[in-house]
């Protein structure tokens, strides 16, 4: 009776100690299914990182949440750990000096998207072709340059140039919305209007738009985008980790996811939409 006695004790503690087990590694793999995703209100993070949000959630499993910032607290916000990943880091220019003040509190997780460009972006039908001879349309423009959100990293080196190029107009902050929004007036009325501008973005696609050409300091160059994560992201979320760094798109499927985006009536739906015409692109990045 006695070894009958000691061995039903034995075997409950040890069904206990493997239900705690099982309990612990289930709740650990559960914190391991959500994510929290940091992006800047313009236009192509706006879609792709609502795509990214609809796959992981359809497709993986994951409980999302996707939160829009200004640039300045979303990089605050992965560097404290309290979020997991900002989806829209602009190198090697845009956004250098929240990469070199976060270097040790974030990481890479490669780029989403190659070959992008900013500047002033003009009207085809504006006459001016260099930075430079905005000041003789400074009365035109009413003094002023459209911009977007402050602190983005577009209206920092608009600043510079300004400067740079001795320009006597003012950088008026907005939003990207809002920006584009102007500059669909000025065109249906074609007024003179300077945008801080950007590559990939719909407006390219929608009107006929060039460039200011940089012609004394050149402040803008070609980059890409990155995807930055909080440090310890790869060792608590692996999978998270690799379906980021798995993310990149061609300029032809991001265009094509952004002018989705914007002609459908409900952002989420009409990325997934987008995810499923093109599950044999959105299977590559699934780990």
């Amino acid at each position: 009776m006695k070894i009958t006695k000691k061995l039903f004790i034995f075997a409950v503690i040890l069904m206990v100690a493997t239900t705690a087990v099982f309990a612990e590694g289930q709740q650990e793999g559960e914190a391991q299914k959500t994510a929290e995703l940091a992006y800047v209100n313009w236009e192509e993070g706006v879609a792709y990182t609502h795509l990214a949000m609809v796959v992981l959630e359809d497709q993986m499993g994951y409980d999302v949440e996707i939160t829009a910032a200004d640039v300045a607290p979303a990089y605050t916000s992965i560097a404290q750990g309290d979020m997991d990943a900002f989806m829209e880091t602009w190198l090697p220019v845009l956004h250098k000096d929240y990469v070199d003040k976060y270097q040790d509190d974030i990481i890479d997780l490669g780029h989403v998207y190659e070959g992008t460009q900013s500047g002033l972006v003009v009207p085809d039908y504006m006459e001016i072709e260099t930075i430079s001879e905005i000041n003789d349309i400074a009365d035109e423009l009413d003094g002023k340059i459209t911009g977007i959100d402050a602190g983005a990293g577009v209206m920092k080196t608009t600043e510079q140039v300004i400067d740079l190029y001795d320009l006597d107009v003012k950088l008026m902050a907005s939003s990207g919305p809002a920006m584009t929004a102007a500059l669909k007036d000025a065109v249906a009325n074609k007024e003179p209007i300077v945008v801080t501008g950007w590559r990939p973005h719909t407006m390219f696609g929608r009107w006929d738009l060039r460039f200011l050409k940089q012609d004394k300091d050149q402040v803008w160059g070609t980059g890409n985008i990155h995807i930055k994560g909080r440090k310890g992201l790869r060792e608590d979320k692996p999978e998270l980790a690799q379906f980021l760094e798995n993310l990149y798109f061609t300029d032809a499927q991001l265009a094509d996811l952004m002018l989705t985006i914007a002609e459908g009536e409900d952002t989420e739906e009409a990325a997934r939409q987008w995810m499923n015409d093109n599950m044999d692109v959105v299977e590559k990045w699934i780990p």
